[in-house]
């Protein structure tokens, strides 16, 4: 594990705990104490995290126009399969989450300790964020202080300060709803200066003239945003956010229970069909969006989650596909179907940081022809004209690239930590 806060780099070849960091502890205590057995890791969360993380890199990596329509995120309004990555990589922080924190506190963690450490681990997510949005070379007058890894940071500090203070799962729903309900009227009611009141005089999802783009230009320059007016991970955004990760943590407790496996999967199946159908009604008032992480979007989005993960659970830990033994804390198996995912679930953050640098870092390097890039997309452009092949042949190189690099990690059982 490597920790970014001063702690060594130590290989987790016996770790009963498989040390993740967003990533996890995946190990449910709730009655271990009363049986004295552990209970089954849940391979499954690292498997759908390895997925997500996956086509994450998938789509990030796809240069241009001339992209598969399901690559692309929707212009504004609306919804594509890429518009779910992000949200269930939030979710999956969340459900993670409450399971290593459930197992601290039963270990006897002080309560003061995990909140400093959450601090510390939130603190280090925002600070390699900067290295992503700044590498090799970018001028501090036209840094993005955004981005992924600065707004997972900001969600997972207070969603696991929730867990911490606040165990019960009624308190995370009320948060939860608090946030949804609290943006929705925020960027409703509240007049946008220079534009009016959202519904009055815009629309309420307006590109320019909605509340979070707005206090997004307040905050900073344009060459500081990521689309000059406006940010996708902008801050009052991270609200609505908050409570997708929220969903993870009441889904993570829902799992910490003594259902069986089979109930678990049912149960979640159902409420990620209720969810999704409630962001479907409300799109009409205030549309899925995921630039703006709408309200409608969020409980659309974690239906989906919900969904998904009822369908890993289902094969991986109810039909146990792939799974050739035992799946304890202290005797984890060899899967041979999951593995390749597993070598992204198990090291999701190691595998975003170096997906994001290595095609920066490629930039740099020439070839007789120019940049070793561009002449590899014109390449695959000139051998493969139809529509939307060209980018997808070169998103999965990345993929490719990514896997093989993070391969050695999971090989050796080192799982970095922040």
């Amino acid at each position: 594990m490597l920790a970014a806060m001063g702690r060594p780099l130590t290989v987790a070849a016996t770790d009963p705990e498989m040390a993740r960091s967003i990533d996890s502890d995946v190990v449910p205590a709730a009655h271990a104490s009363r049986t004295g057995v552990r209970p089954e890791r849940l391979l499954s969360l690292d498997v759908l995290r390895g997925l997500t993380i996956a086509f994450m890199i998938l789509v990030n990596n796809q240069p241009g126009q001339d992209v598969f329509a399901p690559l692309n995120h929707a212009q504004w309004n609306g919804f594509t399969p890429t518009d779910l990555v992000f949200p269930t990589f939030l979710f999956l922080v969340g459900v993670s989450l409450v399971l290593s924190t459930a197992s601290r506190i039963h270990r006897g963690v002080p309560r003061g300790t995990l909140l400093l450490h959450m601090l510390r681990r939130a603190v280090v997510l925002i600070l390699f964020g900067m290295v992503v949005n700044t590498f090799p070379f970018q001028h501090l007058g036209s840094v993005r202080f955004y981005g992924v890894l600065q707004r997972t940071g900001l969600c997972y500090l207070a969603a696991g300060a929730l867990c911490v203070l606040w165990p019960g799962w009624r308190s995370k729903a009320a948060v939860a709803v608090a946030c949804l309900l609290g943006y929705w009227a925020l960027m409703r009611f509240v007049p946008v200066p220079g534009f009016g009141v959202p519904t009055h005089d815009v629309i309420i999802n307006h590109t320019d003239g909605n509340l979070s783009a707005w206090l997004d230009r307040a905050l900073f320059a344009p060459q500081h945003l990521y689309q000059r007016v406006r940010d996708p991970e902008g801050l009052l955004s991270t609200l609505p956010a908050i409570a997708t990760t929220l969903l993870g943590v009441l889904t993570g407790q829902w799992l910490r229970t003594v259902q069986t496996p089979q109930r678990k999967a049912i149960g979640i199946a159902v409420a990620g069909t209720l969810l999704a159908a409630a962001g479907l009604f409300w799109n009409p008032w205030f549309p899925i969006n995921k630039k703006l992480w709408t309200s409608s979007y969020v409980l659309f989005a974690g239906g989906l989650s919900l969904l998904l993960l009822a369908l890993s659970i289902w094969l991986v830990d109810v039909l146990r596909i792939g799974r050739g033994g035992v799946s304890r804390a202290d005797h984890p198996e060899r899967p041979t179907v999951w593995a390749p995912l597993l070598v992204f679930g198990t090291n999701s953050i190691a595998a975003y940081m170096i997906s994001e640098l290595l095609p920066n870092g490629l930039e740099l390097v020439r070839t007789g022809g120019g940049n070793l890039l561009r002449s590899y997309l014109a390449a695959l452009q000139t051998a493969l004209p139809a529509h939307g092949m060209a980018p997808l042949l070169f998103g999965l190189t990345f993929v490719l690239l990514t896997w093989l690099l993070v391969l050695p990690l999971y090989r050796q059982r080192i799982f970095l930590r922040v």
